[in-house]
């Protein structure tokens, strides 16, 4: 008997994802992507590290807000998957219908955050206290979504109000109540996650969520979660407001590559290395393990 085979029925810049039929399978490649570009080099063992976080903090956080994982063992998968390239780096989820923000949460002020507030004192239209310096942390985390883009285009930063339209577009009579909770569930999932990591020495400077519906138009934590891809993850050891910050994610592969204009988006293997040992560092430190 042949093996059924299976094609993605969509890639993004690092993930592949199939319907097996009742659920969907998420497959974190070792494809890393920086500036909206996918580079030349693999990350070895990157996906798996990325799939086990997001396991990890899917449990962790299981008491807010629902999540789409259903298993992380290939045996659980249909035998196309059972083999070494998605053994450790495949989740099986329910299916979501996904909604159209991405739901970003800031804890300290940095990246372009940093740049608009030196600007103008706003972040994503939130008026922030003066006098705050660079890796500050925020007095309270702010809410700042934005429209998904696809591949090759930007994200689009946008306020809350603007997220109640683009959501009520899509889902009449429903805009303010699934603006509400993406809000609600994602300052109270990164309250929770951050304060568990500065006990294990990690400091989330800011994250990423994506929410979806269930078949009873629950609100479900979908997607990936809390890891080095979707977060800004700084070591509390030598943590110095008024600088920017050494980083346990991708910030390594943006720095280097802004320095190498010319690189043609090919990284050096001391690079790669590097960045396996920050992402291997930072999952050790978080699940003990």
């Amino acid at each position: 008997m042949s093996i059924q085979e299976f094609k993605p029925v969509k890639e993004g810049k690092v993930r592949e994802v199939y319907d097996i039929g009742d659920s969907m399978v998420l497959v974190a490649t070792d494809r890393i992507s920086a500036f909206d570009h996918i580079l030349k080099n693999k990350v070895t063992g990157k996906g798996r590290i990325l799939t086990q976080m997001s396991k990890f903090w899917f449990d962790f956080t299981k008491d807010i807000v629902e999540n789409h994982m259903e298993s992380v063992d290939v045996n659980d998968l249909p035998e196309f998957f059972r083999n070494e390239r998605y053994d450790g780096n495949s989740m099986k989820c329910k299916k979501l219908t996904m909604l159209p923000i991405e739901c970003i949460v800031r804890g300290y002020i940095t990246g372009s955050g940093w740049e608009s507030y030196k600007e103008c004192g706003v972040v994503c239209g939130i008026k922030l206290p003066e006098g705050l310096k660079e890796s500050e942390k925020l007095p309270e985390p702010i809410y700042t979504p934005s429209t998904k883009a696809e591949i090759g285009d930007h994200d689009e930063n946008i306020s809350y109000e603007r997220s109640i339209e683009v959501l009520e577009k899509e889902f009449p009579g429903h805009g303010e109540e699934y603006a509400k909770k993406l809000k609600d569930y994602t300052i109270a999932l990164y309250k929770k996650c951050a304060e568990y990591a500065y006990t294990k020495g990690i400091i989330i400077a800011d994250t990423k969520f994506e929410f979806g519906l269930d078949e009873n138009g629950n609100v479900v934590l979908g997607d990936e979660m809390l890891t080095p891809d979707s977060s800004r993850f700084w070591p509390l050891e030598g943590y110095e407001v008024g600088k920017g910050q050494p980083s346990f994610d991708k910030q390594y592969v943006r720095d280097w590559l802004k320095a190498n204009p010319d690189s043609d988006y090919l990284l050096p293997d001391e690079v790669i290395a590097k960045t396996i040992d920050k992402y291997n560092e930072a999952y050790e430190l978080l699940t003990s393990k």
